[in-house]
Protein backbone atom coordinates (compact mmCIF):
# COMPACT_ATOMS: atom_id res chain seq x y z
CA UNK A 1 0.00 0.00 0.00
CA UNK A 2 1.00 3.71 -0.69
CA UNK A 3 1.28 5.68 2.28
CA UNK A 4 -1.19 8.48 2.16
CA UNK A 5 1.42 11.02 2.96
CA UNK A 6 3.53 9.60 -0.10
CA UNK A 7 0.63 10.10 -2.72
CA UNK A 8 1.67 13.80 -3.66
CA UNK A 9 5.25 12.09 -4.30
CA UNK A 10 3.88 9.63 -6.44
CA UNK A 11 1.43 12.11 -8.92
CA UNK A 12 4.79 14.45 -8.84
CA UNK A 13 6.47 11.64 -10.67
CA UNK A 14 3.65 10.91 -12.83
CA UNK A 15 3.38 14.50 -13.58
CA UNK A 16 6.88 14.44 -14.34
CA UNK A 17 7.23 11.46 -16.60
CA UNK A 18 4.40 12.50 -18.39
CA UNK A 19 6.23 16.17 -19.58
CA UNK A 20 9.11 13.99 -20.18
CA UNK A 21 7.60 11.79 -22.58
CA UNK A 22 5.97 14.50 -24.44
CA UNK A 23 9.52 16.48 -24.52
CA UNK A 24 10.05 14.30 -27.72
CA UNK A 25 7.32 16.38 -29.98
CA UNK A 26 8.62 19.79 -29.07
CA UNK A 27 12.97 18.39 -29.49
CA UNK A 28 11.41 17.46 -33.14
CA UNK A 29 10.10 20.76 -33.57
CA UNK A 30 13.10 22.54 -32.56
CA UNK A 31 15.06 20.45 -34.72
CA UNK A 32 14.05 22.21 -37.32
CA UNK A 33 15.72 25.36 -36.99
CA UNK A 34 18.51 24.84 -34.57
CA UNK A 35 21.47 22.06 -33.80
CA UNK A 36 21.36 19.95 -30.26
CA UNK A 37 23.54 21.83 -28.38
CA UNK A 38 22.05 25.11 -29.60
CA UNK A 39 18.59 23.37 -28.77
CA UNK A 40 19.77 22.60 -25.27
CA UNK A 41 21.33 26.17 -24.79
CA UNK A 42 18.51 27.58 -25.20
CA UNK A 43 16.22 25.90 -22.83
CA UNK A 44 18.32 26.32 -20.04
CA UNK A 45 18.53 30.35 -21.05
CA UNK A 46 14.50 29.76 -20.79
CA UNK A 47 14.56 27.50 -17.96
CA UNK A 48 16.79 29.65 -15.67
CA UNK A 49 14.92 32.99 -16.54
CA UNK A 50 11.85 31.64 -16.04
CA UNK A 51 13.00 30.82 -12.65
CA UNK A 52 14.54 33.65 -11.79
CA UNK A 53 11.09 36.18 -12.76
CA UNK A 54 9.66 34.93 -8.90
CA UNK A 55 12.64 35.81 -7.08
CA UNK A 56 12.77 38.78 -8.77
CA UNK A 57 9.11 39.68 -7.67
CA UNK A 58 9.97 38.85 -4.31
CA UNK A 59 7.62 35.77 -4.93
CA UNK A 60 10.38 32.82 -4.10
CA UNK A 61 12.94 33.77 -1.00
CA UNK A 62 16.82 32.38 -1.52
CA UNK A 63 18.80 31.76 1.08
CA UNK A 64 22.02 30.73 -1.07
CA UNK A 65 25.39 30.99 0.36
CA UNK A 66 28.54 30.68 -1.61
CA UNK A 67 29.26 27.44 0.30
CA UNK A 68 25.54 26.32 -0.46
CA UNK A 69 26.81 26.64 -4.26
CA UNK A 70 29.69 24.50 -3.92
CA UNK A 71 28.29 22.21 -2.02
CA UNK A 72 25.41 21.67 -4.94
CA UNK A 73 27.30 22.02 -8.12
CA UNK A 74 28.55 18.54 -7.91
CA UNK A 75 24.90 17.30 -8.33
CA UNK A 76 24.14 20.23 -10.93
CA UNK A 77 27.41 18.77 -13.11
CA UNK A 78 25.36 15.08 -13.01
CA UNK A 79 22.27 16.81 -14.46
CA UNK A 80 21.89 18.76 -16.43
CA UNK A 81 25.49 19.48 -17.75
CA UNK A 82 26.74 15.96 -17.77
CA UNK A 83 23.80 13.73 -18.75
CA UNK A 84 22.68 15.59 -21.52
CA UNK A 85 26.33 16.70 -22.67
CA UNK A 86 27.39 12.82 -22.53
CA UNK A 87 23.97 12.18 -23.98
CA UNK A 88 24.25 14.75 -27.11
CA UNK A 89 27.77 13.06 -28.12
CA UNK A 90 26.83 10.36 -27.32
CA UNK A 91 23.95 10.58 -30.15
CA UNK A 92 27.02 11.47 -33.19
CA UNK A 93 28.11 8.42 -32.62
CA UNK A 94 25.61 5.50 -32.09
CA UNK A 95 21.60 5.14 -32.46
CA UNK A 96 19.03 6.81 -30.79
CA UNK A 97 17.73 2.80 -30.54
CA UNK A 98 21.14 1.73 -28.92
CA UNK A 99 21.24 4.95 -26.66
CA UNK A 100 17.52 4.21 -25.39
CA UNK A 101 18.71 0.62 -24.65
CA UNK A 102 21.33 1.60 -22.70
CA UNK A 103 19.85 4.19 -20.62
CA UNK A 104 16.85 1.93 -19.91
CA UNK A 105 19.16 0.55 -17.28
CA UNK A 106 19.04 3.76 -15.38
CA UNK A 107 16.76 2.26 -12.87
CA UNK A 108 19.85 -0.50 -12.09
CA UNK A 109 22.25 2.26 -11.56
CA UNK A 110 20.35 3.76 -9.25
CA UNK A 111 19.55 0.71 -7.61
CA UNK A 112 23.45 -0.12 -6.88
CA UNK A 113 24.47 3.04 -6.18
CA UNK A 114 21.77 4.25 -3.56
CA UNK A 115 22.19 0.61 -1.79
CA UNK A 116 25.86 1.86 -1.36
CA UNK A 117 25.25 4.91 -0.93
CA UNK A 118 21.84 5.78 0.88
CA UNK A 119 21.67 2.01 2.32
CA UNK A 120 18.47 1.75 0.21
CA UNK A 121 17.31 -2.08 0.82
CA UNK A 122 14.82 -3.17 -1.84
CA UNK A 123 12.92 -6.08 -1.18
CA UNK A 124 14.10 -9.08 -3.67
CA UNK A 125 10.69 -8.94 -5.22
CA UNK A 126 10.99 -4.72 -6.22
CA UNK A 127 14.53 -5.59 -7.59
CA UNK A 128 12.34 -8.39 -10.11
CA UNK A 129 9.89 -6.37 -11.30
CA UNK A 130 13.00 -3.08 -11.56
CA UNK A 131 14.21 -5.76 -14.08
CA UNK A 132 10.83 -6.26 -16.02
CA UNK A 133 10.59 -2.79 -16.38
CA UNK A 134 14.13 -2.11 -17.59
CA UNK A 135 13.45 -5.26 -20.05
CA UNK A 136 9.99 -3.85 -21.31
CA UNK A 137 11.90 -1.17 -22.13
CA UNK A 138 14.99 -2.71 -23.93
CA UNK A 139 12.32 -5.52 -25.45
CA UNK A 140 10.68 -2.28 -27.41
CA UNK A 141 14.05 -1.00 -28.85
CA UNK A 142 15.39 -4.38 -29.64
CA UNK A 143 12.04 -5.31 -31.96
CA UNK A 144 12.32 -1.49 -33.62
CA UNK A 145 15.67 -2.72 -34.54
CA UNK A 146 19.65 -2.10 -33.90
CA UNK A 147 21.81 -1.40 -36.40
CA UNK A 148 24.90 -3.36 -35.48
CA UNK A 149 27.09 -2.27 -37.80
CA UNK A 150 26.38 1.68 -37.11
CA UNK A 151 26.98 0.50 -33.53
CA UNK A 152 30.59 2.63 -31.97
CA UNK A 153 32.35 1.54 -29.20
CA UNK A 154 32.82 5.84 -28.87
CA UNK A 155 29.25 6.07 -28.40
CA UNK A 156 28.04 3.27 -26.53
CA UNK A 157 30.54 4.54 -23.75
CA UNK A 158 29.24 8.36 -24.11
CA UNK A 159 25.07 7.26 -23.66
CA UNK A 160 26.85 4.62 -20.46
CA UNK A 161 28.43 7.78 -18.92
CA UNK A 162 24.97 9.95 -19.38
CA UNK A 163 22.98 7.07 -17.93
CA UNK A 164 25.86 6.47 -15.09
CA UNK A 165 25.01 10.28 -14.35
CA UNK A 166 21.68 10.59 -14.39
CA UNK A 167 21.91 7.18 -11.47
CA UNK A 168 24.25 9.33 -9.76
CA UNK A 169 22.09 12.27 -9.49
CA UNK A 170 18.99 10.41 -8.49
CA UNK A 171 21.72 9.21 -5.46
CA UNK A 172 23.13 12.34 -4.42
CA UNK A 173 19.51 14.45 -5.00
CA UNK A 174 18.10 11.91 -2.55
CA UNK A 175 20.45 13.20 0.37
CA UNK A 176 20.72 16.99 -1.77
CA UNK A 177 16.50 17.69 -0.79
CA UNK A 178 16.78 16.41 2.92
CA UNK A 179 19.56 19.48 3.33
CA UNK A 180 18.62 22.36 1.13
CA UNK A 181 15.39 23.81 0.09
CA UNK A 182 13.76 22.26 -3.51
CA UNK A 183 13.51 26.23 -5.03
CA UNK A 184 17.21 26.10 -4.09
CA UNK A 185 18.16 23.02 -5.67
CA UNK A 186 16.09 23.95 -8.86
CA UNK A 187 17.34 26.99 -9.09
CA UNK A 188 21.03 26.52 -9.48
CA UNK A 189 20.67 23.54 -11.43
CA UNK A 190 19.31 25.84 -14.01
CA UNK A 191 21.92 28.07 -13.29
CA UNK A 192 24.48 25.88 -13.86
CA UNK A 193 22.63 24.60 -17.17
CA UNK A 194 22.54 28.11 -18.45
CA UNK A 195 25.96 28.52 -18.20
CA UNK A 196 27.77 25.07 -19.16
CA UNK A 197 25.28 25.03 -22.25
CA UNK A 198 25.46 28.56 -23.33
CA UNK A 199 29.47 27.93 -22.83
CA UNK A 200 29.16 25.02 -25.08
CA UNK A 201 27.13 26.39 -27.73
CA UNK A 202 29.13 29.57 -27.86
CA UNK A 203 32.13 28.15 -28.52
CA UNK A 204 30.96 25.68 -30.76
CA UNK A 205 29.72 28.97 -32.67
CA UNK A 206 32.90 30.63 -32.65
CA UNK A 207 35.21 27.89 -34.01
CA UNK A 208 32.46 27.80 -36.92
CA UNK A 209 32.22 31.78 -37.20
CA UNK A 210 28.61 31.51 -37.25
CA UNK A 211 28.24 33.26 -33.72
CA UNK A 212 26.04 35.75 -35.38
CA UNK A 213 23.13 33.27 -36.05
CA UNK A 214 22.99 32.45 -32.42
CA UNK A 215 19.60 33.57 -31.89
CA UNK A 216 18.17 33.21 -35.53
CA UNK A 217 15.41 30.43 -34.43
CA UNK A 218 13.87 32.70 -32.17
CA UNK A 219 12.37 34.01 -35.76
CA UNK A 220 10.40 31.06 -36.48
CA UNK A 221 7.35 30.60 -34.12
CA UNK A 222 7.62 27.02 -34.24
CA UNK A 223 10.97 26.84 -32.22
CA UNK A 224 9.69 29.33 -29.98
CA UNK A 225 7.13 26.89 -28.65
CA UNK A 226 8.84 24.53 -28.55
CA UNK A 227 11.77 25.77 -26.89
CA UNK A 228 9.52 27.08 -23.92
CA UNK A 229 8.10 23.94 -23.05
CA UNK A 230 11.65 22.54 -23.43
CA UNK A 231 12.66 25.37 -21.54
CA UNK A 232 9.78 25.85 -18.95
CA UNK A 233 8.15 22.24 -18.35
CA UNK A 234 10.99 19.58 -19.45
CA UNK A 235 13.75 21.45 -17.91
CA UNK A 236 12.79 23.66 -14.86
CA UNK A 237 9.61 21.82 -13.98
CA UNK A 238 10.67 18.49 -14.34
CA UNK A 239 13.51 19.47 -11.89
CA UNK A 240 11.57 20.43 -9.37
CA UNK A 241 9.12 17.79 -9.82
CA UNK A 242 12.06 15.24 -9.78
CA UNK A 243 13.83 17.22 -6.58
CA UNK A 244 10.38 16.55 -4.67
CA UNK A 245 9.61 13.36 -5.45
CA UNK A 246 13.20 12.20 -4.33
CA UNK A 247 12.73 13.97 -1.30
CA UNK A 248 9.64 11.80 -0.61
CA UNK A 249 10.50 7.82 -1.63
CA UNK A 250 13.73 6.11 -2.54
CA UNK A 251 16.07 6.91 -4.88
CA UNK A 252 14.94 3.41 -7.39
CA UNK A 253 11.42 3.97 -6.97
CA UNK A 254 11.48 7.37 -8.67
CA UNK A 255 14.18 6.36 -11.13
CA UNK A 256 11.92 3.35 -12.32
CA UNK A 257 9.05 6.32 -13.17
CA UNK A 258 11.99 7.10 -16.40
CA UNK A 259 10.28 4.33 -18.23
CA UNK A 260 6.73 5.32 -17.89
CA UNK A 261 7.91 8.57 -20.53
CA UNK A 262 8.78 6.09 -22.77
CA UNK A 263 4.99 4.74 -23.16
CA UNK A 264 4.14 8.63 -23.05
CA UNK A 265 6.20 9.13 -26.29
CA UNK A 266 4.58 5.80 -27.79
CA UNK A 267 1.13 7.00 -27.37
CA UNK A 268 1.74 10.51 -28.15
CA UNK A 269 3.62 9.09 -31.43
CA UNK A 270 0.38 7.03 -32.42
CA UNK A 271 -2.26 9.58 -31.52
CA UNK A 272 0.06 13.08 -32.84
CA UNK A 273 2.31 11.97 -34.92
CA UNK A 274 0.07 8.73 -36.74
CA UNK A 275 2.79 6.69 -36.23
CA UNK A 276 2.26 3.28 -36.22
CA UNK A 277 1.79 1.03 -33.21
CA UNK A 278 2.93 -2.83 -33.00
CA UNK A 279 2.17 -5.59 -30.43
CA UNK A 280 5.45 -5.14 -29.07
CA UNK A 281 4.62 -1.87 -28.44
CA UNK A 282 1.63 -3.01 -26.26
CA UNK A 283 4.02 -6.43 -25.14
CA UNK A 284 6.73 -3.87 -23.62
CA UNK A 285 4.75 -0.99 -22.17
CA UNK A 286 2.62 -4.11 -20.44
CA UNK A 287 5.96 -5.01 -18.53
CA UNK A 288 6.91 -1.55 -18.23
CA UNK A 289 3.75 -0.50 -16.10
CA UNK A 290 3.98 -3.90 -14.51
CA UNK A 291 7.53 -3.17 -13.66
CA UNK A 292 6.95 0.05 -12.39
CA UNK A 293 3.78 -0.64 -10.14
CA UNK A 294 5.38 -3.58 -8.45
CA UNK A 295 8.85 -2.16 -7.95
CA UNK A 296 7.00 0.86 -5.81
CA UNK A 297 4.92 -1.66 -3.69
CA UNK A 298 6.72 -4.00 -1.04
CA UNK A 299 4.67 -7.49 -1.05
CA UNK A 300 7.33 -9.16 0.82
CA UNK A 301 5.34 -11.01 3.90
CA UNK A 302 5.47 -8.47 7.22
CA UNK A 303 7.57 -9.85 10.41
CA UNK A 304 5.21 -11.41 12.86
CA UNK A 305 5.21 -9.06 16.05
CA UNK A 306 5.79 -11.01 18.91
CA UNK A 307 3.45 -12.27 21.26
CA UNK A 308 1.06 -13.36 17.92
CA UNK A 309 0.00 -16.78 17.66
CA UNK A 310 0.85 -18.21 14.27
CA UNK A 311 -1.68 -18.93 12.11
CA UNK A 312 -2.42 -22.78 11.12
Amino acid sequence: MVKHQQAPAYIAAILYSFIIGLSFLFVKIALQTAEPFDILAHRFTIAFAAATVPILFGWVKLSIRVKDVIAILPLALLYPALFFSFQAFGLVYSSSSEAGIIQAAIPIFTMVFAAYVLKERPTWTQKGFTVLSVAGVMFIFVMKGVDVESASLKGSLLILLSALSSAMYNTAARKMTQRFKLTELTYIMSAIGFVVFNAIALVRHGAAGTVGTYFLPFREPGFVLGIVYLGVLSSLVTSFLSNYTLSRIEAFKMSAFNHVSTIVTMIAGVVILKESLAWYHLAGAVCIMIGVVGSNINLEKKTKRPGMPAKK
